[in-house]
């Protein structure tokens, strides 16, 4: 019998330094706190409850993660595709006004390219006349509209919208420059020409 109060006694004094600081306050007031906070949902630090959060389980049952990602990959791959009809001999005059409406809208002049399918723009023309390498060094700059032949629509950099002149050429040269200029065009694609030859090269409506 009496080492049965001593063994409490020898508990109590293992707890006693922990409770001194406390002014007389007892050692099992914190333990009951956490019971009345796993009820509190707000709280960061007592997420173990799941009746305190049962919104965020319903959000994703609602919007699962594998359908929105599959069209948010697919947007930005396909530009817009705008036709202006337009004969072959007045198909550079229709993408020159298509260019003076973009930069009317407020595009800057270093989003637009121009690919021209056959004879060159008088632009391009009179730029070649300096050189190659100026040539291409005024399209690395990206500060004005270029313009270029659709047979070098590759060496040329994507921008954000292209326009296209099909102003003669072969209906091969017509077929590669197409689907060239919707690889550059990040935004929109304004192809200028006969919408019967247009529709003939690709095979299909645009």
């Amino acid at each position: 019998m009496p080492l049965t109060p001593e063994e409490p006694q020898i508990h109590e004094s293992a707890q006693g330094p922990r409770a001194t600081p406390a002014a007389g306050r007892t050692a099992p007031t914190p333990r009951p706190v956490p019971g009345p906070r796993s009820a509190a949902s707000p709280r960061p630090g007592h997420p173990g409850p799941a009746t305190a959060r049962p919104a965020p389980p319903a959000q994703r049952a609602h919007t699962p993660s594998g359908q929105p990602q599959a069209p948010r990959s697919e947007k930005p791959s396909v530009p817009q595709i705008q036709l202006i009809p337009a004969p072959a001999d007045g198909a550079l005059d229709a993408a020159d006004e298509a260019v003076d409406l973009l930069l009317d809208s407020g595009r800057a002049p270093g989003d637009v390219l121009v690919l021209t399918t056959g004879e060159q723009h008088p632009w391009a023309a009179h730029e070649l006349t300096f050189g190659e390498d100026a040539y291409w060094a005024q399209h690395a700059a990206g500060d004005d509209v270029f313009y270029a032949d659709a047979a070098a629509a590759g060496r040329a950099s994507a921008r954000p919208v292209v326009v296209v002149a099909v102003n003669g050429g072969a209906d091969d040269a017509a077929a590669r420059a197409l689907p060239a200029a919707m690889q550059k065009a990040a935004a929109l694609l304004i192809v200028c020409g006969d919408p019967k030859r247009i529709n003939t090269v690709l095979g299909a409506g645009i």
